[in-house]
């Protein structure tokens, strides 16, 4: 069903308020179109919050949180604001924002200070009540990347979070078996993994662990893992950073764990035309399961009758990162340290240079100008 936009703007609605827990909430623009193909509106985006409530603040209770704001609702034309990238000439419609806002934040809205590689800090929104989340929703949040560690130790990992991401020539399908497998080696590791959908083709399975570790070694415990789960798939499964290395195989997106990478929480809204969400799963629903099966319309009627697929999760004792790094220095003692190549991998273009570092250079590219430049001829 199509909806006559210009029409519904024209009979645009005062804002309204909803009362969440002990606070006031207040949504303004209710009737604004956020998703026209499908016909839902802002109001219906908070109310998908609230209905997924027990949910979604689990999965963001008392972490800092990036916002990635679509304000003006989803359209394809949109295009999201990247790191890096040049912003097209009209600005960007859709962006992610870091730092909670200087103006107009209700005074219960508390936050945390994260530190970025750069150094600098920044603070950011603590999600640490549902009236909270609804009071993102209503800034034209989507997505919510809730950083895999909590205000109580802002530099210690709680969680290992893992991207199994299809390459072109595959698909869901092929993201889901491999983390079938994945879950047998992390059990290997003394670890216990928990599925969810990306909303979009992937699979994000995360593990709570003690957080005794930072974002370094918990990269590292990612790139052994991912390492051994394309030993076991190899014709499925890949972890090279380079997109002319990968094929046709599920990329193991360890640089997802590095600090100021983020991945989108359970029952984050993906902007699709058909409104998808990424959905908490059981491992016995992940070989029948179709992204667009869970979508702001069908999910409230699964989480009534269901309730939330991860609480298992937030109830599991934590696991430990020891095997996992242990695996990772196996992997330096066979494979090295230097600089090209070895049991390091590239991290993402805008981060500073980090210690043992392979070259950011795509293979194919690489010339023995380069390799000079690098220090790669120097043992």
């Amino acid at each position: 069903m199509r909806v006559d936009i210009p029409m519904l703007r024209a009979m645009a609605t005062p804002a309204i308020e909803l009362e969440v827990g002990e606070r006031t909430v207040r949504v303004t623009s209710p009737d604004k179109l956020y998703f026209p193909e499908v016909g839902l509106t802002k109001l219906d985006v908070v109310r998908y919050v609230l209905a997924v409530g027990d949910g979604i603040l689990a999965a963001l209770r008392d972490r800092p949180v990036t916002m990635e704001r679509w304000p003006g609702g989803y359209r394809p034309d949109i295009e999201l604001s990247t790191r890096g990238g040049k912003p097209p000439a009209g600005g960007y419609d859709a962006f992610y924002q870091k730092r909670a806002p200087s103006r107009g934040m209700p005074e219960w809205v508390e936050t945390c200070t994260v530190t970025f590689p750069s150094g600098r800090t920044a603070d950011e929104v603590c999600a640490t009540e549902l009236a909270t989340i609804a009071w993102m929703a209503n800034l034209g949040t989507l997505r919510y990347h809730p950083w895999p560690v909590t205000r109580a130790a802002p530099d210690l990992v709680d969680q290992l979070r893992i991207d199994l991401d299809p390459q072109p020539g595959t698909g869901f399908a092929e993201a889901a078996a491999a983390a079938v497998v994945l879950r047998e080696v992390l059990a290997e590791a003394g670890l216990h993994g928990f599925a969810k959908t990306s909303g979009g083709r992937g699979v994000h399975v995360f593990v709570p662990v003690e957080p005794t570790y930072g974002f370094v070694e918990a990269r590292h415990a990612v790139i052994a893992l991912g390492r051994e789960l394309a030993r076991r798939m190899p014709e499925q499964v890949t972890v090279s950073w380079w997109k002319e290395e990968r094929g046709e195989r599920v990329f193991v997106d360890y640089n997802q764990m590095a600090r100021d990478r983020t991945i989108a929480s359970a029952y984050s809204i993906r902007p699709t035309v058909d409104a998808r969400v990424s959905a908490p799963l059981s491992w016995e629903e992940l070989a029948d399961a179709s992204p667009e099966d869970f979508t702001v319309s069908s999910m409230p009627a699964r989480f009534a009758e269901v309730g939330d697929a991860w609480a298992p999760f937030y109830a599991e004792p934590p696991g430990t990162l020891d095997a996992a790094l242990e695996m990772y220095e196996r992997d330096v003692a066979t494979m090295g340290t230097g600089r090209y190549g070895g049991a390091e991998m590239p991290y993402p273009p805008d981060y500073p240079k980090m210690p043992g570092e392979p070259a950011r250079v795509q293979p194919s590219r690489m010339t023995a100008e380069t390799r000079e430049s690098e220090g790669l001829d120097q043992g």
